[in-house]
């Protein structure tokens, strides 16, 4: 089995999807996360290297940010690249 997506919600109206696609015109090495919130009703791509702790830590900090609506902890962080690494090459 092979998780391709997971789906984010945060506050009210703030959502983001983590997608890893191998295909056509898909880069297999990359896991493209798409955060939309009242701010940026059309989304945001941002595009992680999935075999990157770095990069997917980054990541966990950005969406935990923008879909909690605050910084947050270790721990808030934590759970957010939990996930991600589900899509990683970790």
């Amino acid at each position: 089995m092979r998780l391709t997506r997971i789906d984010f919600e945060g506050k009210a109206g703030h959502y983001a999807t983590a997608q890893r696609r191998t295909g056509s015109g898909s880069d297999p090495n990359v896991v493209v996360v798409t955060i939309l919130t009242p701010d940026m009703p059309d989304g945001r791509d941002h595009h992680v290297q999935a075999d990157c702790k770095d990069d997917l830590r980054s990541m966990a900090e950005c969406l935990q940010h923008h879909l909690d609506g605050c910084r947050g902890t270790g721990s808030d962080i934590h759970g957010y690249y939990v996930e991600l690494l589900r899509l990683s090459d970790l």
